[in-house]
């Protein structure tokens, strides 16, 4: 990750309030009981660690990671807040050496920063980090959000298709693949009608 990007979310994050909220992703509390009790979740670039924690008063083994210092901070301080125990590493996705067969989950929610390569590269290590039978929790913004701009990357290529996620989990069990359209209020970063994309899927134990 370039140092500028570095800076830019350090800086970011560098204010007392939660730049995303303090909640947990409206997909992820809608949808958090499609894994399995005691799971050991990753929860990569989880920034303020809004997800994570939320994770953890479920009862999960979370790890979750970020590469602001300035996002872990906050995250420890909300984890400490609400009495729950989380691991926060701080890591950098570019140059991680993803675990092998590690977790029952993944939980990814709004990490668009990545450019297609990058974002492969990703895909391949939650395939990688995930165990046989693991689940793969993934959430973000379609193309169409471009027209709503209310949080997200400006980059087209970074946004994800129905036809990208079915592409790149062809091989796994899609238990919900939906793009749709709804009102956010997740802090100031997702905030406003926003065009998004769930998928739910599971690796297959064979594998």
């Amino acid at each position: 990750m370039a140092a500028n990007e570095h800076e830019f979310w350090n800086g970011r994050y560098s204010t007392d309030h939660y730049v995303f909220g303090m909640d947990a992703a409206q997909f992820l509390r809608e949808h958090v009981h499609s894994l399995k009790p005691g799971s050991r979740v990753l929860v990569p670039a989880d920034g303020e660690g809004r997800n994570s924690v939320f994770l953890a008063q479920h009862g999960y083994e979370v790890v979750a990671t970020d590469f602001a210092e300035a996002a872990l901070q906050k995250a420890r301080q909300l984890a400490a807040s609400k009495s729950v125990q989380v691991d926060f590493r701080h890591a950098d996705l570019q140059h991680l050496e993803w675990p092998d067969a590690e977790y029952d989950a993944v939980v990814a929610i709004f990490i668009q920063f990545a450019p297609p390569a990058f974002r492969d590269q990703i895909f391949a290590g939650m395939k990688k980090a995930l165990k046989p039978g693991g689940v793969l929790m993934l959430h973000g913004y379609t193309p169409k959000q471009l027209e709503y701009g209310t949080g997200g990357p400006s980059a087209l290529e970074q946004l994800y298709t129905p036809e990208l996620l079915a592409t790149a989990f062809a091989d796994w069990e899609i238990l919900r693949l939906e793009a749709y359209e709804r009102e956010l209020d997740e802090g100031e970063g997702h905030k406003g009608m926003s065009a998004v994309i769930d998928l739910i899927a599971k690796m297959h134990s064979h594998h």
